[in-house]
């Protein structure tokens, strides 16, 4: 006598859904930021390892309109340690080049690379880890983009994950 075996369409569908989401989310843990891309060395850093850069704090205005103190990582550093065309580099056929930053919930925006330069700002784009002295809520961190001085807070991205420096082709 065969068995006959009833399969739940939906614990079919939630199993894929769920095998889909586990791959996506593959190589990216929790407090690690991935540098990748048109960079010399792609990295991946550890929040032992941002340590070692030097710490910068900005004062801004968030989405309640409230002024509040960030402080964390300057993105050029980082896109420097990783050796994105950063500085004296960023000039000629390097003008087209642009960071995607991503973050764990899908959600990407992008910077052209001289709006984080030195060279061409005075503005400070900060990866944040903390907010107020404390650190960034586990709900929008652990690293936070800050844009001090932008009218909307659309750049302004929660639980980055990765950067992606990339060049703009016809």
């Amino acid at each position: 006598m065969k068995t006959k075996y009833w399969v739940n369409p939906l614990l079919v569908f939630l199993l894929i859904a769920l095998c889909q989401t586990v791959t996506l989310g593959q190589g990216v843990q929790e407090g690690t930021l991935r540098v990748e891309g048109e960079v010399s060395q792609p990295l991946t850093f550890q929040a032992a390892d941002l340590a070692k850069l030097k710490r910068t704090e900005v004062k801004a205005k968030d989405h309640d309109e409230k002024e509040h103190s960030f402080s964390g990582y300057v993105i050029a550093d980082i896109l420097q340690q990783a050796g994105a065309a950063m500085g004296p580099q960023l000039r000629g056929k390097n003008m087209n080049k642009y960071l995607l930053v991503k973050a764990k919930d899908g959600y990407q925006v992008v910077f052209a690379l001289a709006e984080l330069d030195s060279g061409f700002t005075d503005r400070t784009i900060l990866l944040a880890d903390r907010q107020d002295g404390k650190p960034i809520p586990a709900d929008k961190g652990p690293f936070r983009i800050i844009v001090p001085g932008e009218k909307k807070h659309a750049r302004w991205t929660w639980g980055v994950t990765s950067f992606l420096v990339r060049s703009a082709k016809d």
